[in-house]
């Protein structure tokens, strides 16, 4: 039975930092960091999705936080198809994907930025989530395969935000694309009363790790600013609903990372310590056997 570790998706996002949630002497970076790890397992970065991660913060992160506490990274937009602003790029490179040369940089920046992390253990996964318009068929099945060969020996974690990929026959398609590839497919909850609703499906597609990220179930999913769209707090029959799947998860690999993404005010980790509870985790989050 593998172990199950529970999280949030930030824990630097603006109105967590300003809800009181951190306690007075604990509100700088470090303190924040310390505070958080003291309560859960896992986190996900989400601030290298819009930069590249740079090697003394992840240097940091790692002598900021205890045995066992490890880091999701989110892959930069650029790897994942987003548009991302030339600004952003090593050197004022152009924002061309198509570029094999700002490919070429952008991969060896990444790398090197998470690469601190990675050497000191606290590397958990590298989250690819990829846009609402990356549906399945030739091409992205092409990008899947070079992204695989870039990232080989990495530990992978794909969100596909199109709900093709898991309706239907695709379902058994997608399962065994991620397989072959090594790459733990990521199942999600969000409200399922919107055309772009992903199913809650659960696949898994290896061995070592399994992700379940919470979005909330706001009605606003694609339509309204950040704070509509993840504005949400989870109930406890909500997370109760999810604790069969959680478990038959964790039994199938060496580590499930829980991940709520409904950053708003307090109402991540609210939820991320309602869900520590109700699965029978320590109070302090620390992973223990499922």
């Amino acid at each position: 039975m593998g172990e199950i570790l529970v999280g949030t998706c930030s824990w630097t996002d603006r109105e967590l930092t300003g809800s009181g949630w951190y306690p007075p002497g604990r509100r700088d970076a470090e303190g924040r960091l310390r505070h958080y790890a003291g309560r859960f397992a896992v986190v996900e970065v989400d601030a290298t999705y819009y930069a590249l991660p740079g090697e003394r913060n992840s240097r940091l992160w790692a002598e900021r936080t205890p045995d066992g506490f490890v880091f999701d990274v989110k892959a930069f937009s650029l790897l994942t198809g987003h548009p991302t602003r030339a600004a952003l790029l090593p050197d004022g490179l152009p924002a061309d994907a198509r570029d094999p040369r700002v490919l070429d940089e952008v991969w060896a920046r990444f790398a090197a930025g998470a690469e601190p992390l990675r050497e000191a253990g606290r590397l958990g996964a590298v989250l690819f989530q990829f846009p609402p318009w990356f549906r399945p068929g030739a091409r992205a099945e092409d990008f899947l395969e070079r992204t695989a060969e870039r990232t080989a020996g990495w530990p992978l974690a794909v969100e596909f935000r199109h709900p093709a990929w898991w309706r239907g026959e695709q379902e058994r398609a997608t399962r065994a694309l991620l397989t072959r590839h090594g790459m733990a497919a990521v199942a999600v909850d969000m409200t399922q009363a919107l055309p772009v609703s992903v199913p809650p499906v659960t696949p898994v597609t290896s061995p070592r790790l399994s992700v379940v990220r919470f979005h909330g179930r706001s009605a606003a999913w694609g339509t309204g600013s950040k704070e509509d769209r993840f504005r949400y707090a989870y109930q406890d029959a909500e997370l109760r609903a999810w604790l069969p799947r959680l478990r038959a998860l964790a039994g199938r690999v060496e580590r499930l990372h829980v991940l709520f993404n409904n950053c708003c005010g307090t109402s991540a980790v609210r939820a991320a310590e309602a869900m520590t509870r109700l699965l029978g985790r320590p109070a302090d989050g620390r992973p223990v056997p499922a």
